[in-house]
């Protein structure tokens, strides 16, 4: 099991730089992807791809107008980010070397959705992990070949 995106795992994380490129727009990791997304404003999404680290374009993603589909499309986006990042062949091979071991999201901060909160409190009921889920199901895709390859647009 690999618990935590951190040190050797790290570029599993959505803070790992690695720019994505879409609708005309570089996203330097794709935790700016993610958030970028939450709005339809062209303008919104620019000034979240130009923050200067992720943990800012986090914060400026929980400010922006949201989109009124949001809750029913994020899981998607955060599947078509992952699929953006992992074009770059070395790291689609750092995932893949990950073999079959469960990928979790650890964390400390309370996210039992994209990932599993270790703290006290969190750690009696696992969290779902939904980003350690997206990852290994691009995994397999990569070993396997199954992908559609097919970039959404949102």
């Amino acid at each position: 099991m690999i618990a935590e995106f951190e040190g050797k795992y790290d570029f599993l994380s959505n803070f790992y730089p690695s720019p994505i490129f879409y609708d005309g727009i570089t996203y330097p990791t794709n935790e700016h992807f993610f958030q970028a997304m939450k709005t339809l404003d062209q303008e919104e999404r620019k000034k979240i791809a130009a923050a200067d680290t992720p943990g800012k374009a986090k914060r400026l993603g929980r400010h922006v107008q949201l989109r009124a589909d949001w809750e029913q499309i994020k899981v998607d986006v955060m599947r078509t980010g992952l699929m953006l990042k992992f074009t770059d062949a070395e790291l689609a091979q750092k995932l893949i070397d990950t073999g079959d071991e469960e990928l979790i999201e650890g964390n400390w901060w309370h996210d039992n959705t994209w990932g599993s909160c270790y703290c006290h409190d969190c750690a009696r009921k696992p969290g779902r992990n939904l980003l350690g889920m997206l990852l290994m199901e691009l995994r397999k895709e990569l070993v396997y070949g199954n992908s559609s390859n097919e970039v959404a647009h949102f």
